[in-house]
């Protein structure tokens, strides 16, 4: 046993380990602003209590059928999760129309109903202050990281503190995100 305890604490200190539980960030989520896919305001303080999963999404890419598990995810567990789809053009220029088409196309698809911001930047000079803090460890109190693709997934708790993040390849009905709904 201690043997075994030992060897867990040299691979922790030569690989990391994720933080189990969610510390309070340095800075606030909720104080961050979007604009819904229409121009609206989305205060993100409506959401307390509830998880919030943050999504990349664009219409023209290898990923784009994930929005049918996004809407399946928010149909099975909108009492305790938010799904927010953030239109982004910045891989490979897959979300190259206006938020009146991506609406249409999300709608008409996919039956997408849950929030759609209007489009952002992920990434570069001009990072969303959204992705800014999810991104930046320095302002989310636990991980950086950087967004690879689109339809990389960002988990948020009830109170507003980081969880984890997801890349493309992990489908929004993957066992990675559900464990953390129950």
């Amino acid at each position: 046993m201690i043997k075994q305890l030992l060897m867990f604490g040299i691979f922790t200190c030569l690989f990391g380990a994720k933080a189990q539980t969610p510390v309070n960030p340095p800075k606030s989520l909720y104080g961050i602003e979007l604009k819904s896919i229409t121009g609206k305001p989305i205060d993100l303080k409506t959401f307390k209590g509830k998880k919030i999963l943050f999504v990349n999404v664009a219409s023209k890419c290898g990923f784009t059928k994930q929005y049918e598990d996004l809407q399946m995810l928010h149909n099975l567990h909108k009492d305790r999760l938010v799904v927010i789809g953030l239109p982004c053009n910045q891989f490979g220029n897959q979300e190259p129309g206006s938020n009146e088409e991506i609406q249409e196309f999300c709608s008409a698809t996919f039956g997408v109903n849950f929030v759609m911001t209007d489009k952002i930047d992920v990434k570069g000079s001009n990072q969303h202050p959204l992705y800014q803090w999810l991104t930046k460890k320095s302002m989310n109190g636990v991980a950086d990281s950087e967004v690879k693709w689109n339809f990389q997934k960002y988990l948020v708790d009830e109170q507003g503190r980081f969880v984890d993040f997801y890349y493309s390849i992990t489908n929004p009905m993957s066992d990675k995100i559900l464990q953390h709904l129950n």
